[in-house]
């Protein structure tokens, strides 16, 4: 794709949880739990209005979903803060700064006052139906090969409750995680390639790994908006896997295009979306369709709607395995339905041709026209089919804005319509917290070291390649190398390369090496000691990973350990002995061959310095 001629534009939104030993807004512990809750909070949210009169449309569509939610609460995990039952407590102020330290790293502006907003958000992930947050620095600015990048706001705000499932129509949070401080980075829209997300994201997350952040599974968390020039900016929630992003940022592109076709498409055809739900309750009540059926026998209902000139297009793919109809369908189930049916994929699901024919005849449907159908409770029916209207009438528009989901294979799915500014709002209940030029100065003297200046002082103080000092700060392993170095005495280079790369192997071997620390220095003092070969270290980790040995006993166990240089000397005798043609042919020429011979038979139970200087000792006797 041609992304200058396409209008591309990307920007980064990074939420990252920080390692502090208290919450944003109370005392209670940052840490998740799956023990059994010591009560539930049960509640009911609604949109407010702004100081302007108007409701955010993000938090409308969610109040139509009409969701209870249920809340399970800890006693060293939440407080009354947790459940909206107390005021909040005076800002964390380790959380203050370490979010002034990753503002000093990114080059930004630090504000004068720290002012708390609140966001209000009402999908339950927040009890009180909004987000506490505050704007802590602006432009800040990253170099990266295809271009400067500027950091236009870092936040301070706290973390949202876990979701934990949903059940006819309530939805279960955990608050163990709600109040954790979080920093949230957004960039300007200036990125302009796939691949130019991938490395600001990586850039941006190295300067957070070098002060106190939460690290593992879910402690960051990457949010993208895509838009090209003909389309919209849709910003997409949850993209876990740096990897991906690139392949996501092309599905989008693709998406918006596929979408812009079907809006030229529906133009020309003067399409129109009817305003009538049809009752087809009657023409489908003997129906074969298990997921019709049911509905019916439990008192719901079979509802349809006409759409005239989609027919072709509802089927058209948008992403690759995922079509138009499934545009439609993101909508339908925000309203709790199951799915829907559509004319581009009948008959099919117990649906015959037949029934078709009389819905196409009931409908009065044309040859460029098709329906929708949906079978569920009557409100459900109904409310998801307006949306299914809504979402159709859109799409003669082009593409809507609209907030996704990320999904696995790096296709999107929709969450709903983009927040406006009607969502923010003053937070009474904290007072203003000034940034004094004494603690942003004690902040800027006390300055971590970044990945770059790391990576270039470990090439330089202990010799390694730039790949391997490069792998050593990505992975955020460069303390634990030179720990082992220091009190191992091992080649900086063997360490080094057991840490990059060779636990990477391990680890797709379905192996945990994550807590090795004590194993990796026992088996590098074996090495040291020479008690096992170079070539014998990541067999003892094996051991030790499966077995649960120590490195001594895993060494011993497997038969790994060195042998004595008598013994040694023994074998390589023996082997002489056996082959005294070939050395009175060759002479020292044998050397090779013989070398060959004695490190198969030691088996990596010998330096092979030691093999070579015992071997060509003993060759030089028999020549003698």
């Amino acid at each position: 794709m041609d992304y200058d001629k396409l209008g591309l534009m990307m920007g980064l939104e990074i939420h990252q949880q920080l390692n502090t030993t208290k919450k944003l807004f109370c005392p209670c512990e940052c840490e998740l739990t799956d023990k059994k809750p010591k009560y539930r909070v049960l509640r009911y949210l609604r949109p407010t209005q702004s100081e302007l009169g108007k409701i955010d449309r993000a938090a409308f569509e969610e109040s139509r979903r009409e969701l209870t939610f249920l809340y399970d609460a800890y006693p060293h995990h939440t407080c009354l803060v947790e459940t909206d039952d107390e005021p909040p407590h005076p800002l964390n102020q380790e959380a203050l700064e370490i979010g002034l330290i990753i503002a000093t790293l990114l080059d930004m502006q630090v504000v004068d006052e720290f002012h708390t907003m609140r966001k209000q958000v009402i999908d339950g992930s927040n009890t009180g139906g909004f987000q506490r947050t505050g704007l802590l620095a602006i432009q800040g600015h990253m170099e990266t090969p295809y271009g400067k990048v500027t950091i236009e706001n870092l936040c301070l705000e706290e973390d949202a409750a876990r979701r934990m499932g949903q059940r006819k129509g309530k939805v279960e949070f955990r608050l163990d995680r709600l109040g954790i401080p979080l920093l949230e980075i957004t960039t300007d829209p200036s990125m302009k390639r796939p691949e130019q997300v991938r490395e600001v994201a990586y850039q941006i997350g190295q300067v957070l790994r070098s002060t106190k952040v939460k690290r593992g599974l879910g402690t960051i968390r990457q949010d993208l908006n895509i838009s090209i020039r003909e389309g919209a900016r849709v910003e997409v929630k949850g993209v876990q896997d740096l990897d991906s992003m690139e392949q996501l940022v092309k599905n989008e592109v693709l998406r918006q295009l596929k979408l812009l076709e079907i809006k030229d498409e529906l133009q020309k055809r003067d399409a129109q979306v009817e305003d009538k739900i049809h009752d087809l309750g009657e023409q489908l009540k003997d129906t074969e369709s298990k997921i019709i059926h049911k509905a019916i026998k439990t008192g719901g209902k079979v509802l349809a709607i006409k759409l005239k000139g989609y027919r072709g297009l509802i089927g058209k793919e948008v992403q690759p395995g995922r079509r138009f109809g499934t545009e439609l369908a993101g909508y339908a189930k925000k309203m709790g339905v199951a799915g829907i049916f559509h004319t581009d994929e009948l008959p099919a699901y117990g649906i015959t041709s037949l029934e078709v024919e009389i819905i196409n005849q009931f409908l009065e449907i044309g040859e460029e026209d098709a329906f929708i159908l949906v079978a569920d409770e009557k409100d459900k029916a109904r409310n998801a089919l307006e949306e299914v209207q809504r979402r159709a009438e859109m799409a003669m528009e082009g593409v809507p804005e609209e907030t996704r989901k990320a999904l696995d294979d790096a296709n999107t799915e929709y969450l709903r319509p983009l927040p406006t500014a009607s969502r923010m709002y003053v937070e009474t209940d904290i007072p203003t917290q000034v940034v004094s030029k004494e603690l942003l100065g004690y902040v800027q003297a006390n300055l971590p070291e970044l990945p770059k200046e790391k990576e270039a002082r470990i090439i330089d103080g202990y010799n390694l390649s730039e790949d391997l000092a490069h792998q050593l700060v990505r992975q955020n392993r460069v303390e634990q190398f030179e720990e082992i170095v220091a009190e191992c005495g091992v080649e900086p280079t063997t360490v080094a390369s057991l840490l990059a790369y060779t636990l990477k192997e391990l680890r797709r071997e379905g192996l945990d090496v994550e807590n090795l620390s004590d194993s990796l220095k026992g088996t590098f003092k074996l090495l040291k000691q020479g008690k096992i070969s170079k070539d014998a270290v990541s067999e003892v980790l094996v051991g030790v990973l499966k077995e649960n040995w120590t490195p001594e006993e895993a060494a011993g166990n497997l038969n790994l350990l060195m042998l004595s240089e008598e013994n040694v000397s023994t074998i390589i005798v023996e082997i002489v002995s056996a082959n005294e043609n070939l050395i009175t042919e060759r002479k020292m020429g044998a050397m090779g061959s013989l070398m060959g011979m004695a490190m198969k038979e030691l088996k990596g139970k010998a330096d092979g310095k030691l093999v070579n200087k015992l071997l060509k000792e003993e060759i030089q006797k028999y020549l003698q």
